[in-house]
């Protein structure tokens, strides 16, 4: 990428409702190579930022909060040996 692509990358990045993948498909390149000239893309503190909020766990139908309902019984469609 040249030094304008890599500048034209990180303003639009700017921009949340812009996706790495439409960038790149913009720009003509891969999103890998978005990540590779962006490197602040992979850092853990942006990845974190960027991560949704984790929703606290609602209470099933026995009122455990917590823990998953227990899934019911499915049928394997592949006969077992």
């Amino acid at each position: 990428m040249t030094t304008e692509q890599v500048q034209h990358a990180r303003d639009l990045l700017g921009n949340p409702d812009n996706t790495v993948y439409s960038i790149a498909r913009l720009l003509g390149v891969s999103r890998a190579t978005i990540y590779k000239y962006v490197p602040e893309l992979s850092s853990p503190a942006l990845t974190a930022a960027a991560a949704p909020l984790e929703l606290p766990a609602a209470a099933d139908a026995r009122g455990t909060a917590g823990e998953p309902p227990p899934m019911p019984a499915q049928g394997c469609s592949r006969p077992t040996r």
